[in-house]
């Protein structure tokens, strides 16, 4: 499959849209309080228990809704406005953060509250993302789609870079209470952003631009019976409505081997960053000895190696650009066969600005592309088949890696992340191949 070369990305495009304005600092704000919120639980965690079982625990918590979530909520993304979606979504997850930060301030957290908090956040979350991902192609020229996705990318990562230089010195002097306090501001500060992107109600199905699977008698059918004054028979044909979506969804991904070679690709690469999590927090305490503070470095070695990846990759012809997706995912699986043996907090530093790069490149590249050749109407079933998939993989790589470890050791638990990149790059290189 040939696609057209992208044009050079012209930031004053991509920032003279008001909406894509809002959007980035609702991005920026969200992920500084994530990032905050997912270090200092995970450093509260370990440091409470001595487990990285109980770290992988909490991460499993937070990605566990990502295989059942998305079902709905791709429908959802492609049948409601997406900014009044990730209004609610934010919103929500706020109040849920702000109550369990008053719990700490009370001292009265325990490890159950941490897990049910996540488990809110991870519900929100396995909707979120898809959400704003497919928004994106409503705010932005088609033809600026990779400058707009490294925007985001610098805007996520830029929120990541101050939580992980932060985090340290607020855990420190704050405790877990004032984390969580942070992230749940956070949170109400992007929902005002997004309710800003732009005015009025705008249905993703105004443009549609693929041919229905389905016919409109289907349609009309569940919309008439959704209409009914009798609830039950409301309720047919909502599930009507759903399964239709649902059914055309797939077959939509069924007939399309490149985005499917493309999402798996990034399913891979993203189970592989999240799940990290669970062996970069026994890094810093067990090799590195470098407590939270060095935890917080390591988080902004990587944010900043992100940020530099996402404005190289904006810059990239079409051609270059594919061949660093496939190198970078090369690279994340050679760069963590060496992480346990860098006994020096610089080193690691160093190996985690490598894969933020090597992450930036892959992450815009594999969205930017997507968002050129899938039509917006199915842009939030796509974006949630591959968070499905990002999920089963995360969980199992979570535990995996929890068990690995503690029994096997860092260096085995590193190992078998490497042989998780080797999986993505074999996959990613079968993309780069059908998209030439």
């Amino acid at each position: 499959m040939a696609t057209a070369a992208p044009i050079r990305t012209d930031w004053s495009i991509i920032w003279a849209q008001r909406g894509f304005r809002y959007f980035f600092v609702a991005m920026f704000v969200s992920l500084f309080g994530s990032g905050m919120n997912f270090a200092g639980v995970s450093w509260y965690i370990l440091t409470a228990t001595h487990s990285t079982l109980a770290v992988s625990l909490q991460v499993i918590v937070v990605t566990l809704p990502g295989l059942i979530v998305p079902f709905l909520g791709g429908v959802l993304i492609d049948r409601y406005d997406r900014r009044y979606l990730g209004v609610l979504l934010d919103f929500t997850r706020g109040v849920v953060v702000l109550a369990t930060a008053y719990i700490a301030w009370r001292a009265h957290l325990q490890l159950w509250h941490l897990y049910a908090m996540t488990l809110v956040t991870g519900m929100g979350s396995a909707m979120y993302w898809a959400t704003v991902n497919a928004l994106v192609q409503e705010v932005i020229p088609s033809d600026q789609f990779a400058g707009a996705n490294a925007a985001v990318l610098i805007g996520i990562q830029s929120g990541m870079l101050l939580a992980g230089s932060f985090v340290g010195f607020f855990y420190d002097r704050a405790g877990i209470a004032g984390i969580l306090f942070i992230d749940g501001l956070t949170y109400f500060v992007s929902a005002y952003c997004l309710f800003q992107l732009r005015r009025g109600y705008v249905s993703p199905r105004d443009h549609q631009q693929y041919p229905r699977e389905f016919s409109e008698r289907t349609e009309a059918t569940a919309e008439a019976l959704e209409a009914a004054e009798n609830p039950e028979v409301a309720e047919a044909g909502l599930g009507l409505a759903v399964y239709a979506d649902l059914r055309e969804g797939f077959a939509y991904l069924k007939q399309q081997p490149a985005v499917r070679a493309l999402g798996i690709t990034h399913a891979v690469m993203m189970a592989g960053v999240v799940s990290a999590n669970v062996v970069l927090v026994a890094l810093a305490n067990d090799v590195l000895h470098s407590g939270a503070r060095g935890l917080g470095f390591l988080e902004a070695g990587w944010a900043t190696g992100a940020i530099i990846g996402g404005l190289l990759a904006s810059q990239l012809s079409g051609p270059l650009r594919l061949t660093l997706y496939a190198a970078a995912l090369a690279g994340l699986a050679t760069g963590h066969m060496v992480v346990p043996f860098a006994a020096f907090l610089t080193g690691a530093v160093l190996l985690q600005f490598f894969f933020g790069m090597c992450r930036a490149l892959g992450g815009v590249v594999a969205q930017s592309t997507l968002m050129t050749i899938v039509p917006r109407h199915f842009m939030g079933r796509t974006q949630s088949a591959i968070a499905i998939l990002t999920t089963a993989i995360q969980l199992l790589m979570s535990f995996a890696l929890g068990w690995v470890a503690q029994s096997a050791g860092i260096i085995a638990g590193y190992a078998l992340l490497a042989l998780l990149y080797v999986f993505a790059t074999a996959s990613g290189f079968r993309a780069r191949q059908l998209l030439r």
